[in-house]
């Protein structure tokens, strides 16, 4: 798939078929999530795409829609302070630098012909727990993953004029 048309076709997919994703899709969705860049490359995140039936079940509980829980694979992407860059303020990015793996991730499953979803909505600290993280991790985003059981519905942006500009 072409990068624009993969862009123009990135939906949120609230419905999956159980079929497995394939490990082959995976390897190639995580080379993906590798090659985000980072704040002074430092890659503060971890992804973890979760197959087993029992910790899905317990993702599924710190973000209670039916259909997250249908997708045969949820991704969840931490980030660690401690090794995330900082701003002059003090503050790290790491969410900023979690969230662009995520949506080379997020890219890159379209272009494997699979769907998803960006979850932010959720218990962070039971996720943690659920998924037994390092103290040093705390999860950013999650997001079911697998095929799409139906193309989903027409939507609507605002004007380009509205989100774009050009300042010469």
């Amino acid at each position: 798939m072409e990068f624009y048309d993969v862009i123009g076709k990135r939906r949120s997919i609230r419905s999956y078929k159980p079929d497995p994703v394939p490990d082959e899709a995976l390897r190639r969705i995580g080379e993906a999530v590798r090659s985000a860049p980072t704040a002074c490359n430092r890659q503060p995140y971890k992804m973890w795409i979760v197959r087993n039936p029992e910790k899905r079940a317990a993702l599924a509980k710190v973000y209670a829609q039916k259909w997250f829980a249908e997708a045969p694979a949820i991704a969840v992407i931490a980030g660690r302070e401690s090794e995330a860059w900082r701003r002059l303020e003090g503050d790290t990015i790491v969410n900023v630098d979690a969230a662009i793996a995520m949506e080379h991730f997020m890219l890159a499953a379209t272009a494997e012909g699979l769907g998803c979803c960006w979850i932010c909505a959720f218990r962070r600290a039971e996720a943690d727990k659920a998924l037994g993280l390092d103290p040093e991790y705390h999860a950013v985003a999650l997001s079911p993953l697998g095929y799409p059981a139906a193309e989903p519905g027409p939507f609507s942006r605002k004007p380009l004029s509205e989100l774009f500009e050009v300042v010469d």
